[in-house]
């Protein structure tokens, strides 16, 4: 068992934080409150005049699959021979050894978002994971979590000698895809397990069939405006979930986002706008989608911004008009939920994951230190 006494607890759950106590036993919250007396045999941090808060949760990275060193040896991020790859699978790509699990961890992210990325129309799953271990088998909370796909720039740019050079194309490859699994799960459903009935093998069009039957999102690199709205076109065209990555331009169209009601993550706001398509950016951007409606989590798409630097995203975002609840639930509830996770990560509640962060101030402030990270009931850095 773990006790953490007397700390000023941020549960992202309700907007006013409270001095209280939190019980952690077999990896799982099983109490909040105040309890006066020993903790018996239990661990105990005393957290008095520190601030508690979730385990931050990133929405969107590449984390382990696009690592440290430059070059093709280490660079797994994007399959370069196919341009729509939708049956890979983040999870084959993870390294648990690169330095950046422990630059996250200790900077208090404690559950990512990761896959491949952007270069393809369909770039293969991402899955959920904890951000401490040395085998991701044993990390993972969520595989898959979303089908990957992008629209815009990366995939004209990428694969413009293999015939895709046009927003046109990239819709009718995505669209083509999807058509062609759908027919592919009506006949594998109509041969009701007859061998000789049912379809030739096909492992992208079985990699579709969760995104078909609602079981994962399409997960939308979509910068611009426009890319934007391809992307809900064609979930709405095939009935599929979907949520917006970057959403660089949703400041622009953020009415029109808080009606049609996807989850949106918005990022990588810090650096340099490197492409045409991220002219608009601006950490203004997730507050005026948070004030219209939206549900917005911020991300850092590392290692764009390098996942240590999530809390500082939102401290920028804090610092362009965004209120510091909202940016507290866009590194914690909000990810937990854009990503299908949230009964287990992203808040402080009894029946979650042991999941916490113990600073010395506000996570957006950049004095503030990390004094303790707890990864499910297990403190981890101190």
């Amino acid at each position: 068992m773990l006790c953490i006494k007397n700390g000023l607890v941020h549960d992202a759950v309700t907007e006013e934080p409270k001095i209280a106590d939190i019980w952690i036993e077999n990896g799982k919250i099983t109490a909040i409150g105040s309890f006066p007396g020993p903790a018996g045999d239990a661990q105990v941090i005393d957290a008095s005049g520190l601030s508690v808060y979730p385990g931050f949760v990133e929405a969107h990275c590449h984390l382990g699959v696009d690592g440290y060193g430059i070059g093709f040896e280490g660079d797994d991020v994007n399959e370069r021979g196919d341009v729509v790859a939708a049956h890979l699978r983040g999870l084959d790509a993870i390294n648990p050894m690169d330095p950046t699990f422990r630059q996250a961890v200790e900077s208090g992210v404690t559950c990512v978002a990761t896959g491949p990325g952007s270069a393809n129309v369909l770039g293969g799953t991402f899955l959920a994971l904890k951000t401490v271990g040395t085998r991701v088998d044993h990390m993972v909370v969520k595989d898959p979590i979303a089908m990957k796909c992008a629209f815009g720039e990366n995939p004209k740019r990428c694969y413009r000698e293999e015939g895709n050079c046009t927003r046109m194309t990239t819709a009718a490859k995505l669209r083509e895809l999807l058509f062609k699994a759908s027919e592919y799960m009506e006949k594998k459903e109509a041969a009701a397990g007859d061998v000789f009935r049912k379809p030739a093998f096909d492992m992208k069009m079985e990699a579709l069939i969760p995104v078909l039957k609602g079981e994962i999102p399409l997960k939308a690199h979509a910068h611009q405006a426009n890319d934007i709205f391809t992307a809900i076109r064609i979930a709405r065209e095939f009935g599929v979930k979907l949520t917006l990555e970057h959403c660089t331009e949703g400041h622009l169209i953020a009415g029109e986002l808080a009606r049609e009601g996807f989850p949106v993550a918005v990022g990588p706001s810090f650096g340099h706008a490197t492409k045409f398509e991220l002219r608009n950016k601006t950490f203004e951007t997730p507050g005026i989608l948070a004030d219209a409606g939206c549900s917005v989590s911020i991300i850092t798409d590392s290692p764009v911004i390098p996942q240590q630097y999530l809390p500082l995203c939102a401290g920028l975002a804090v610092k362009s008009g965004m209120k510091p609840f909202d940016a507290l639930k866009a590194i914690t509830i909000n990810p937990a939920r854009h990503i299908g996770i949230d009964r287990r990560v992203g808040s402080l509640e009894p029946g979650k994951d042991g999941d916490l962060v113990i600073t010395d101030g506000s996570p957006f402030d950049l004095d503030t230190q990390v004094k303790y990270v707890v990864v499910d009931g297990t403190v981890v850095v101190s």
